[in-house]
């Protein structure tokens, strides 16, 4: 039988007591702080500001068998640096991770050429990060590298569907903006936004992950997935442009540029 595709969820962590959670398929995580220290156990990745958790159950929901790594970039805000997340990614990707999800970004481009040299490294090994594209319009990095699948909301797209928009160049993946549903709570007044449209789409991408010969190593691994997402991809509606749709809260996409 073959192994189970592991997904890195760089984010606040998770609460491994949340219903939609099932903590039996939460691989031991870590948490990265600011300064670039690294601590482990369950008290390092417990989430306590919610965003996490809801990537995850959306991910755990829509790729039954995934495994996923909890990481935790996000402490006392939604917020982190370039640093943090290089050594998160680093550290995913050393523990073998297939995908890595990123539902975050920067729109500051000097950081285009770290997270380039990191997706990279994570390429050479096998592993593909999946991120949003872009924040209102503005590109976000690092979902906008060629090495990275970049993600676009796309509010009319059922969560267990995805799309590509066909232009001749590497562009985004369309998908659900909407988290897993939440019993007695209409769509429109839970949380959505770019974050949960990215964790949707690295679920369905882990589904076709699983699909690849364990052969397929290094870089042509998530080139092969890459190939399969575009060949199953439909034709994506016209998206609502995002400042009509704003983020929650709890689904920002940013970090803090320093």
């Amino acid at each position: 039988m073959p192994d189970p595709v592991r997904v890195a969820v760089v984010d606040s962590g998770v609460h491994m007591a949340h219903p939609h959670i099932d903590p039996s398929r939460l691989l031991p995580g870590f948490a990265v702080g600011k300064d670039g220290s690294v601590f482990d156990g369950d008290d390092a990745i417990l989430d306590r500001l919610g965003h996490g958790t809801a990537v995850t159950a959306a991910i755990q929901d829509q790729a039954p068998d995934v495994l996923c790594l909890p990481v935790r970039v996000f402490h006392d805000a939604l917020s982190t640096n370039a640093r943090a997340l290089i050594i998160a990614i680093d550290r995913a990707v050393e523990a073998g991770v297939d995908i890595i999800n990123l539902s975050l970004g920067t729109t500051n481009p000097a950081h285009r050429h770290l997270f380039e040299v990191a997706a990279e490294r994570a390429l050479a090994v096998g592993t593909l990060i999946v991120s949003a594209w872009e924040n209102q319009e503005t590109a976000c990095y690092p979902g906008r590298l060629p090495q990275v699948l970049g993600v676009v909301p796309d509010p009319h797209m059922p969560r267990e569907q995805f799309a590509l928009r066909e232009n001749g160049q590497p562009g985004p993946f369309f998908a659900s903006p909407f988290p897993r549903s939440i019993a007695g709570v209409p769509q429109q007044h839970n949380l959505y936004g770019v974050s949960f449209a990215v964790a949707n789409m690295a679920g369905i991408a882990a589904n076709s992950c699983a699909r690849i010969p364990s052969e397929v190593r290094g870089r042509a691994r998530p080139e092969t997935l890459r190939a399969l997402l575009e060949l199953a991809a439909t034709e994506p509606s016209i998206p609502a442009p995002l400042d009509a749709m704003p983020l929650s809260s709890l689904s920002a996409t940013s970090f803090s540029s320093n």
